[in-house]
């Protein structure tokens, strides 16, 4: 509920001092708007972010930059690490390339995906490409894709000599107690380019809107209770929220004529980031790439060559929130005894994941007439991973757990693509690819291995380990559009594209059916348990969508309209799993977690988007304009006529903007409807609709840029619709609902409550 404190009369002061030029004189330089385009901006039906600056200083986490795009919403997870989805198709379901790196969520829950590996202050540019995705950014989805790019690099102008060019910049919101800082610096001369970026971000717990655990835990057990006596969280703290991570890369390039060759050596160290919608928290993350790259600007039209190679080293154990000494059952130990008791006594549970990942690209931009251009391109990408959990405690004891043992995940791919203006009104572009996907595994076993048979774990790894592993998907992708211009108000977009994805490695190959094992297989956050399956088939999906843009023939206003249908052959959904009998649950159980097996389903999505921006007025206080959109999704699924999981209910943003000389100011409201189309299979659980007022300001000198602003301005208490299920305290290996430590289910992961944040970066 709003505070009370705040009166209308005390909201239009805010309003009023937010929008207002305070200290604004003639004499401030005002900052021009550049647009960073990438090199893919030719082809059509790509959204780019245009307000990267303002949205970096409300956020550590890259993923929620694209918040604002029509038909993008985040699935909660760590504080740096949201999963982006794209008309309800997300995470390994989108195409998501880093500096042209395909980059892979290694951990079982997702906790590293692609864009984590990038701090907000490092993105130059990100583009969306919705639904449908030519082939020559797609591949291996059948959501979208999403381009995110770092600077490119500069170098001297003929006869300057040398360049000398960096920034610096330093963050505060207060929610959480959050502060980070970033740094870049550049050299170069006319033909040699080292730059440096680096940042650092670490984040406490944050806190809710208002007190939400009055429903968290059963038995009479205390709300603030986490897994550790004697550590307890107040009733509005958001458990298992806090983060700390370190980005940096370090870039080499030369340039001779028409010729680029650049490299770039990524790092990241992640010592903490916890998780409020899994059971496990990420207590490390080392991740070590090079990226190397040949661009050449050529007569005939523009070649480009890259190899990349990824190490992940991932750590999973309990949190502080979560942190439990597994004696017996006994919820007062607190450790002070383990070297008495010896290997019953286990503080959690550690789990290890290890992979490799190396990439290569060539492809080709050649201009056949002034009209018309090819892309073609090969790649090949060759993927290793090992996930295995050591032994902790007698209880478990003597073997590592082989989660994912030797796992082999090979692409090969070529496209060619056809774009042709035919006149000034038609534009259309056809393309095609094919794509081998080869996927293996070796025998695996659980921590027992000899009778009795704790959990299935010698029924289920014995029926796994006399399987055969290899599979082998042949996939194509096809896309045809066109754009019609009919003057220069309307444009109309529409095409097709089929697309075709395999599963993961974790999809195929985690094989226990033991409800604890199965507890550490969710991306989803839905605080559920997943099985792997040998047999699922490629999802395939058929994506038809149009886009109407009406539109200033200057672009001062512009409305546009982008309705779409997708239909989804096996799709990977999940159905309930019964241990015991090693079949579906002829009963599905409801109100509490469960434990399912990925299978194949039919499934279709549809909806909306609808997005625009029109100026109000020119007066001495500025101009003042409106920008909004609004999203409705609706997903299905046509085998059972249960609604897919994690869709975002109908949503809309409406923003007043006022802009003079160096000022930027904007009061926005973000309205979400209430969530009742909900998955009965997973048992997702439904969040009411809510309202959130966010104010934010900046202003632009020559060389420094000043953010301010207040999120969630009324502290409201709200659920995120896909912020998954609360596990974020406790003793979080069980699913049972009667055990008086464990999160109860019912409670959705809370929203942030009011921060006030400020932001300082300053050029040189």
């Amino acid at each position: 509920m709003p505070n009370p404190a705040f009166t209308p009369r005390l909201l239009s002061l805010l309003i009023a001092a937010s929008l207002s030029p305070i200290g604004a004189s003639a004499a401030e330089t005002e900052l021009p708007t550049v647009e960073v385009v990438g090199k893919e901006d030719a082809a059509p039906l790509a959204t780019a972010v245009e307000s990267l600056p303002t949205l970096r200083a409300t956020t550590s986490d890259t993923a929620s930059l694209l918040r604002d795009v029509p038909g993008v919403s985040l699935y909660g997870g760590g504080g740096v690490s949201s999963l982006p989805a794209v008309h309800g198709l997300a995470d390994d379901r989108l195409r998501i390339k880093v500096d042209g790196m395909d980059l892979i969520s290694a951990c079982p829950n997702h906790m590293n995906p692609a864009l984590s590996y990038l701090d907000p202050s490092q993105v130059e540019s990100l583009q969306v490409y919705a639904g449908i995705a030519p082939v020559s950014v797609g591949g291996d989805s059948i959501g979208g894709s999403i381009v995110a790019r770092t600077a490119e690099p500069v170098f001297a102008k003929a006869g300057e000599g040398s360049l000398v060019k960096g920034e610096v910049g330093a963050y505060y919101r207060s929610n959480g107690n959050v502060r980070g800082g970033n740094a870049a610096a550049t050299y170069a001369t006319e033909s040699f380019n080292i730059s440096y970026t680096g940042a650092i971000a670490q984040s406490d717990n944050y806190d809710a809107g208002g007190d939400f655990k009055d429903r968290l835990f059963v038995g009479g057990t205390p709300t603030g209770f986490t897994g550790r006596p004697g550590h307890t969280l107040p009733a509005d703290e958001v458990g298992s929220t806090a983060y700390d991570t370190r980005n940096h890369t370090l870039g080499l390039a030369f340039r001779g004529g028409a010729h680029l060759v650049e490299a770039k050596f990524g790092l990241q160290d992640l010592p903490e980031q916890l998780w409020p919608n899994q059971r496990m928290d990420m207590l490390g993350n080392d991740q070590k790439r090079v990226n190397l790259r040949y661009l050449g600007d050529l007569a005939w039209g523009k070649l480009e060559a890259r190899v990349y190679h990824e190490d992940v080293e991932h750590f999973m154990d309990f949190g502080t929130d979560k942190k439990y000494w597994y004696v017996g059952g006994n919820p007062t130990w607190d450790g002070s005894q383990c070297g008495a008791i010896g290997p019953t006594c286990a503080a959690g549970m550690p789990m290890n994941t290890e992979s490799t990942n190396t990439g290569a690209v060539v492809k080709a931009d050649i201009d056949l007439t002034q009209q018309d251009v090819l892309r073609i391109g090969t790649e090949y990408q060759r993927y290793r991973l090992d996930d295995w959990w050591p032994a902790s405690g007698g209880g478990m004891w003597p073997n590592a757990f082989l989660n994912v043992n030797d796992g082999e995940r090979d692409r090969a791919a070529v496209f060619t693509e056809w774009e042709k203006q035919f006149s000034p009104q038609w534009m259309t572009l056809a393309g095609v690819r094919f794509e081998r996907v080869s996927m293996d595994a070796g025998d695996v076993h659980g921590y027992k291995t000899v009778a009795p048979d704790s959990g299935n774990q010698l029924r289920d790894s014995a029926a796994f380990n006399a399987a055969d592993h290899s599979k082998t998907d042949n996939n194509w992708d096809m896309t045809v559009l066109a754009r019609y211009t009919p003057d220069a108000t309307r444009d109309i977009e529409f095409g097709f594209a089929h697309k075709t994805r395999s599963p993961n490695l974790h999809e195929r190959y985690t094989w226990s059916t033991w409800t604890m094992a199965a507890l550490m297989v969710n991306w989803s956050g839905d605080g559920n348990g997943y099985i792997g399956n040998l047999d699922l088939d490629p999802e395939q999906a058929n994506t038809v969508s149009a886009t109407f843009d009406w539109h200033a023939a200057d672009r001062t206003w512009e409305f546009k309209a982008t309705p779409y249908y997708t239909h989804v052959t096996d799709y990977v959904d999940a159905v309930q799993w019964d241990a015991t009998a090693n079949a579906p649950r002829a009963t599905l159980q409801t109100g509490q977690y469960t434990v399912l097996k990925f299978v194949n389903q039919s499934a279709q999505i549809y909806g909306i988007d609808l997005s625009g921006r029109m100026p109000l007025a020119k007066t001495s206080l500025g101009e003042f304009g409106l920008n909004g959109l609004v999203s409705y999704t609706r997903g299905e699924n046509r085998d059972t006529d249960d609604n897919l999981y994690n869709i975002m209910p109908l949503n809309g943003k409406l923003a007043l903007t006022q802009k003079l000389r160096g000022w930027d100011n904007a009061a926005e409201v973000v309205m979400v409807s209430r969530k009742d189309d909900v998955s009965v299979m997973r048992n997702e659980m439904e969040t009411p609709g809510y309202a959130l007022f966010n104010l934010r300001g900046s202003h632009s000198w020559k060389q420094l840029r000043l953010d301010f602003g207040v999120e969630n301005v009324f502290d409201r208490l709200y659920y995120h619709p896909l912020g998954g299920a609360y596990i974020g305290q406790g003793t979080t290996m069980t699913s049972s609902t009667t055990a008086t430590t464990v999160p109860q289910w019912g409670t959705p992961v809370p929203g942030m409550g009011r921060s006030i944040y400020t932001a300082l970066n300053y050029q040189f």
